[in-house]
């Protein structure tokens, strides 16, 4: 096992992995920009040290400024978080050059799996169904040409996109000959990859994840499913895991193939299978995430499997030491992201107890809240033995939670979480459009 680890992250992801690492044992070693010098990560961390300005490419986004201090502070392994570097082939690359383990895949596989029309050839050949699409395209002709034979509607993708940045919807060859240079100019400028392609916009549908975790020895675990098709503009809200739309001979058979799925391709780490779920029950494989997920919290709640835990332990080279069919997914859990809508500081903080209610956050008295960076405040999740009581819990948490100083989405959760539609379960991707 390693004796240090730094994690090249910040914010509540941050302050995951380093509480994370001291119920290991293991040494923390937290990175900070200038505008992070008070943050929740650098005090709770073993050493801390200050990589750069503001600027996310100054500071956490610098791979050779992570890697040298790295290497000062005798850490042996990085942990990336999710965003930033967490899915940087080139990053894993330098990582090993420098004799330090990247904790997630193998550099190789992470350039494939971030390739989405590679990944889902490999993944339709172990088995999937995957929406109908593209490869990289070299033209808007070409784009025309081949949105033709898929069929209008059809979603404009950059190839290294990700956080549900980089997607536009067509609905006519026009549009799309005059968005196809925007999507190229803007994928360029958003991943420094300008390449884009095309798949059929399955409409309306549900967005399924499943949680899988693997170790290099060959075992693969399916960790339940996720439903996160509450989203605005492609921007995830609430996540619930499991989905309330799917019964359990789907669920046995989606966890079933994503397990062998990923088998197939020699995975070790934590990961995510994203789909599409339309109306007639089909399960249409998107992309696959090679990090760990915002929306982690839930699966951990209902499997009581700490996923960060295992993925430095799988990282390290332990196995895993429990079985598929020992798993267990009773109950429901249900997270709510609270965001800042505006920069700010902290004046005041209540964070709501009870039993099996968690909220995941880098906040603390006097904390402020920075225009550079993702503006996730926390995330709030609850458990419990039925979904219709984790609504209500969920509820009374939202009402009990209370952050003043700062304009958050508060009342928009306790909303949503309160309309018909979620309560039923009977919500897709279509739900939030128009509000």
């Amino acid at each position: 096992m390693f004796s240090k680890i730094l994690i090249a992250n910040r914010g509540e992801i941050a302050v995951r992995i380093i509480r994370a690492c001291k119920e290991m044992g293991i040494a923390s070693v937290a990175v900070y920009s200038e505008a992070d010098r008070d943050a929740l990560h650098r005090a709770l961390a073993d050493e801390s040290y200050c990589i750069g300005p503001a600027s996310a490419a100054e500071s956490y986004l610098s791979a050779e400024k992570l890697i040298s201090t790295a290497l000062v502070s005798g850490a042996q392994a990085i942990h990336p978080g999710y965003g930033f570097l967490s899915e940087s082939a080139d990053f894993a690359k330098l990582c090993r050059k420098n004799g330090l383990v990247f904790i997630g895949p193998e550099p190789g596989l992470m350039e494939t799996i971030g390739d989405k029309t590679k990944v889902k050839a490999i993944f339709g050949k172990a088995g999937l169904s995957v929406i109908p699409g593209t490869d990289a395209l070299a033209s808007a002709d070409e784009a025309v040409c081949e949105a033709e034979k898929i069929g209008y509607p059809v979603m404009l993708k950059a190839v290294s996109g990700g956080g549900g940045r980089g997607i536009r919807v067509i609905s006519s060859s026009e549009e799309l000959k005059n968005e196809y240079p925007l999507a190229v100019s803007e994928a360029e400028k958003a991943f420094g990859d300008g390449s884009v392609y095309i798949e059929k916009y399955v409409y309306p549908a549900r967005h399924v994840e499943v949680q899988i975790l693997a170790d290099e020895f060959g075992n693969v675990a399916s960790l339940g499913e996720r439903d996160c098709s509450i989203q605005r503009k492609h921007q995830k809200l609430i996540e619930e895991t499991p989905c309330p739309g799917v019964n359990p001979e789907q669920r046995r058979v989606l966890l079933e193939a994503a397990r062998k799925a990923v088998a197939a391709i020699d995975y070790t780490g934590v990961g995510t299978l994203e789909f599409l779920l339309d109306r007639e029950g089909n399960f249409w494989f998107m992309e696959m995430n090679v990090r760990l997920q915002v929306e982690h919290c839930v699966t951990e709640m209902l499997t009581g499997i700490d996923l960060v835990k295992w993925q430095i332990r799988t990282a390290a080279g332990v196995p895993i030491d429990f079985r598929q069919d020992k798993i267990r997914m009773k109950g429901a859990s249900i997270e709510c992201r609270i965001n800042a809508l505006s920069s700010g500081k902290l004046e005041s903080l209540h964070v709501p107890g009870g039993h099996q209610v968690r909220f995941d956050s880098w906040l603390a008295p006097g904390a402020k809240i920075s225009p550079y960076y993702d503006p996730l405040l926390g995330k709030l999740i609850v458990y419990a033995a039925a979904r219709d009581e984790a609504v209500r819990k969920m509820k009374a948490a939202l009402c009990e939670l209370i952050i003043s100083g700062i304009p958050t989405n508060i009342e928009e959760q306790l909303n949503i979480v309160s309309s018909p539609e979620f309560s039923s379960g009977n919500y897709d991707l279509t739900t939030m459009e128009g509000r």
